[in-house]
This record gives structure tokens, sequence and C-alpha cells, in this order.
């Protein structure tokens, strides 16, 4: 791999770290960026202890337009251009459509797709001085696909799909590449929280809600936030610059394009 600095939002604790991992182990210096120091520092430390070089970027609100400017330059100061920005960070609180009131929506909104959009609006500029840069959207086959009671999260991942397909084609002759992945039900904090709120209405036990979750894969298991880490490491490597504008479901078969 060519590049030398990733930069990923989310990073401090389920997909988000394990692609920070994943990236630092074939060298990358990675810009750890979410809003808690704590589950940061963390996974620097991890990066770290392997032999790797890493820079917390905390208090970074992707919904905060001026957090992410001061973020991204931060970062750009103390480990050089960015040529690898994955938007991983999310929220995916559910409800029943008639229960979405607009304080919930505008949020899952702003947080899924606006961020997305302020972050790479952030660090483009950087990436074009990069060269053959990845720009690596973590949507969810919520974007490909629909779900009772998460409709904000599933228009907002839909929104990101969009959004991947469409810069991708503005800077396809710019050696930049634009790709989402797209997990389905992953074992991370996020999904304990979709299992908190299941067994919280239907009481049931939280084993069973995990089953549930995982039955919607035809593999009959949860992905991992690994897998989803390699999709990544595939995109962002020399080998997959062909390879632009895409959604790649990791889920086992659920969705199939």
């Amino acid at each position: 791999m060519s590049a030398q600095h990733a930069f990923v939002t989310g990073a401090g604790t389920g997909i988000g770290r394990a692609i920070a991992l994943a990236l630092a182990g074939k060298g990358f210096a990675v810009s750890l960026a979410g809003r808690r120091a704590g589950p940061l520092q963390a996974v620097a430390a991890e990066i770290v202890a392997l032999g790797g070089k890493a820079l917390v970027v905390d208090g970074f609100d992707v919904i905060d337009e001026q957090a992410v400017a001061a973020g991204a330059a931060q970062a750009i100061s103390a480990l050089g251009e960015v040529s690898v920005l994955v938007n991983c960070a999310g929220e995916a609180p559910s409800a029943p459509f008639e229960k979405t009131d607009p304080g919930l929506w505008n949020h899952v909104v702003a947080v899924n797709l606006t961020g997305t959009y302020l972050v790479t609006r952030a660090l483009l500029p950087s990436l074009r001085k990069a060269g053959s840069a990845r720009i690596i959207n973590i949507a969810s086959t919520a974007g490909m696909t629909g779900y009772a009671y998460v409709s904000a999260y599933c228009a907002a991942k839909h929104g990101v799909v969009g959004l991947t397909r469409s810069l991708a084609l503005e800077l396809a002759r710019t050696g930049i590449t634009v790709n989402a992945v797209c997990p389905g039900f992953t074992d991370t904090p996020l999904l304990d929280a979709a299992v908190d709120n299941i067994t919280g209405k239907t009481g049931r036990s939280a084993d069973d809600a995990r089953a549930a979750l995982a039955r919607a894969n035809p593999q009959g298991r949860l992905v991992t936030p690994q897998e989803v880490a390699d999709a990544v490491l595939w995109l962002a490597g020399e080998g997959a610059g062909a390879v632009t504008g895409q959604a790649i479901a990791v889920a086992g078969g659920e969705v199939m394009n």
C-alpha cells in the first residue's frame, strides 16, 4: 500500500477500532477521531504497543463543522496529508416511524449522512494532494435494503451510498476512489444497544435477541468487526484502484447486488 496516513472517524470502538488497528498493522500512521478521549487513547496505546503510530483526535463531533475543521487541521499538521479516509462514525437508534419525531430524525441523519459529508469535505483537499487516495464510507446493509423501526437510519445510510456513488464519478479522473462498505449485523457495541432495546421491549433474553439478529445472515452468525476491516484494507490497497462507486455488502449473503 502506498498510503501513509489514514484518518478514521468513530475509531474508539467496534468497527472503527478494528479498522484503525488493521490499517496500523499495514504500516499506516492513523488519526483516531471521535468524541471521547478514553476509548481513542486505548486504541492508540494498542497501536503503539504493536510498533505503529497513532494520533488521538478527540472532541471530534462529525456534526460540528468547526470541530471537524480543527480535527482535520490537527491531523494533517501532525501526520501529513491524508491518503485514506474512513468515515465510520454512526448511530442507529430505533423507533416506529410514527414515534420518530423530527429531533430523532434530524440527529440520525446528521450523524450518519451529514457527518460523512462534513468530514469528507474538510479532508478532500488533503486527499487530492496525497494523490492516489481512498475514501471509504462505512454504510450498512440498511443503505441497500429496508428494515423496520429504523427508518431514519435506513434513509441516512441510503444517502451515504448515494453520496458515495456521486462523489466517485466526480473524482474518477483524480486517482481518488470512493466506495462504501455495508456491514450486516455486526458484533459491536452498536449491536449490543440493539439487543438491549429488543430485550427491554419484548422481555426476551439477550441470547435470544442476538440469535434472532444472527438469523438474518444466511450464514447464521454475526459479522465480525475484523471482517469489515478486511474489506476496508482491500479497498485501501493498490489492487483496488479500479474499484470505485461501489457498495460492498459484508453480510453473509443477506443482501446481494
